[in-house]
């Protein structure tokens, strides 16, 4: 299963929870297969997506989910931290590992090789880690959103990417329909 396909599989799930989806291939892919005005598309900040997920769900009660990529995690390591520490109860981190840089043309992140992000997690104080395979992420989701608890779930699929369009939204626009999304 590559991001894209597991995606797809994400999109029922995600329903009302405010989602904030890393930036580039993912937040294309995100778009293209259901765009919703509770999806904030990252168009920059690379490695933010887990911070401004943080930063959302301190301030919000509703579900807050962080699609974040292992590399774009990687450049942020000290959000794991933060996460572990605070651990906002409507917080998920569902980290997409394929091992690469998919963006920038799939080279290899230090996670197709001995770095665990999940290690990383629990070192970072975060109490529930999950790693799964990307089939069965969904499911992992579903039971993360039920629990109402922080948590960190890296899904692991592989490399790939489909060729998308960018987003088409101004991100003026994308900023107030998400404030709308946050507000209702």
């Amino acid at each position: 299963m590559n991001r894209y396909e597991l995606i797809e599989t994400l999109v029922p799930v995600l329903k009302d929870a405010l989602v904030v989806c890393n930036i580039g291939i993912p937040s294309q892919e995100l778009f293209s297969i259901r765009d919703r005005e509770n999806h904030f598309y990252m168009l920059g900040s690379m490695g933010l997506c887990s911070s401004i997920g943080l930063g959302l769900a301190l301030t919000t009660n509703k579900s807050v989910v962080a699609l974040e990529g292992d590399g774009a995690l990687l450049m942020n390591l000290g959000t794991l931290a933060t996460i572990g520490n605070r651990a906002p109860d409507n917080l998920i981190l569902l980290v997409i590992d394929n091992g690469s840089y998919g963006s920038t043309g799939d080279q290899a992140t230090y996670t197709s090789e001995a770095t665990s992000l999940a290690d990383m997690a629990r070192g970072g104080g975060c109490q529930s880690v999950i790693e799964c395979p990307g089939e069965d992420t969904a499911g992992v989701l579903v039971d993360a959103l039920s629990a109402k608890q922080s948590s960190v779930i890296i899904s692991k699929v592989v490399p790939g990417n489909r060729p998308l369009p960018v987003v088409p939204l101004h991100p003026i626009v994308l900023r107030e329909r998400f404030k709308k999304a946050i507000q209702m």
